[in-house]
């Protein structure tokens, strides 16, 4: 006998409400010998299969429960439109599980891959590429699977699905302003790609942008966040970073070479000056090694121009050493060659009192 047949004598509402709940319970206790086998089955295998195990606990069980009931809604005693109607909504459901299911699997397998990169390291260039790179391609893979996913839910629709046929036959005037419309999407979506395979910037870079220095925070589908050097964010659209110019100090590899100017009196002895430099730069923790020279650059009315160049393995490092030489080196200019520090000098008249010279000075001033 039947399940049917065993429930004739109920009103066919009442005997569709008995199946239909009894495939649900059926469902939901598969689901548990489901879930309970494939635990087992990949205890023993890599982080990848048991995440994606962990994480589809509840998108299989919407899945099991979708079959279930499709296959109650074929055998219980409903209307023709009643089991239209209830195969719609799991068609549905179907439709939203498998793009549920495809988007953990997709961020499952992201995680478990860029594991194997650290961009707390010292030198984390190729880590941050690999890790811009992945997220971005993650955030559009994501974009692009809701939008199937939403596209295949509407298609289902008979009027919906013959509208967009009919739209997209005939191209004309509904077709240009849909087009118009989503232009700063798509315009996003495309610079997002541009920025997934050229990589112009990656997460962590250290960037001069809009006339401000910060470190690249997130790169989401459509933004990226700057964190300034105040601890503010400057947030950009992804086409900025294809359209407008912008300084990468980061692009190639973290180092930097700072730059610290100096104007000093013209008998100032360079050669001290030179020495106490590298002095200073050796016994700094943040000097890496590769560069420090001094020079002089030019020659002011006044003052003789000297550069100081001391490279270090990052930018932050690099604005620090800067800091530290200049401190260091007008302390030292000042300690041990005080004539040499800037000074405006007055020359005296003939017959000049020497009592007016600060009078001079000062209107010289």
């Amino acid at each position: 006998m039947t399940i049917d047949g065993a429930l004739r004598w109920l009103p066919d509402w009442a005997a569709s409400l008995i199946i239909l709940t009894m495939l649900f319970l059926i469902g939901l206790g598969l689901h548990r010998l489901v879930f309970t086998a494939a635990t087992r089955i990949v205890a023993e295998r890599d982080l990848f299969w048991r995440s994606l195990v962990a994480r589809s606990r509840r998108p299989l069980r919407l899945l099991i429960l979708c079959l279930a009931l499709s296959f109650g809604a074929t055998i219980a005693p409903l209307t023709g439109d009643q089991a239209e109607l209830i195969r719609h909504v799991l068609l549905i459901a179907f439709i939203l599980v498998t793009a549920w299911i495809a988007k953990t699997t997709l961020h499952i397998w992201m995680t478990v891959y860029l594991r194997r990169f650290k961009l707390d390291a010292e030198d984390n260039l190729l880590a941050r590429k690999h890790v811009t790179q992945s997220r971005i391609m993650e955030r559009i893979a994501g974009l692009l699977i809701i939008l199937l996913a939403a596209s295949a839910c509407l298609m289902t629709f008979p009027a919906v699905q013959q509208y967009g046929v009919s739209l997209l036959a005939s191209a004309g005037v509904a077709g240009i302003v849909l087009g118009l419309a989503l232009q700063p999407i798509l315009k996003n979506l495309v610079a997002g790609i541009q920025l997934a395979i050229t990589q112009p910037i990656r997460l962590d870079d250290a960037l001069l942008v809009e006339g401000e220095w910060g470190n690249v925070e997130e790169i989401t589908a459509t933004y990226v966040v700057v964190k300034l050097w105040d601890w503010r964010r400057m947030v950009l659209p992804l086409s900025y970073f294809i359209e407008t110019p912008f300084q990468n100090w980061t692009r190639e590899t973290a180092s930097l070479i700072g730059t610290v100017m100096i104007y000093l009196d013209y008998s100032v002895p360079v050669d001290r000056i030179r020495a106490k430099a590298e002095e200073i730069a050796r016994a700094s923790p943040l000097w890496d090694g590769q560069v420090i020279n001094v020079a002089v650059t030019d020659l002011k009315p006044e003052t003789v121009e000297i550069r100081v160049l001391c490279s270090a393995s990052n930018a932050g490092r690099a604005f620090d050493l800067r800091c530290e030489m200049r401190e260091k080196l007008v302390a030292y200019v000042a300690e041990a060659y005080p004539a040499a520090l800037p000074r405006l000098r007055a020359e005296l008249r003939d017959g000049q009192d020497a009592r007016q010279a600060p009078r001079a000075a000062a209107m010289a001033r």
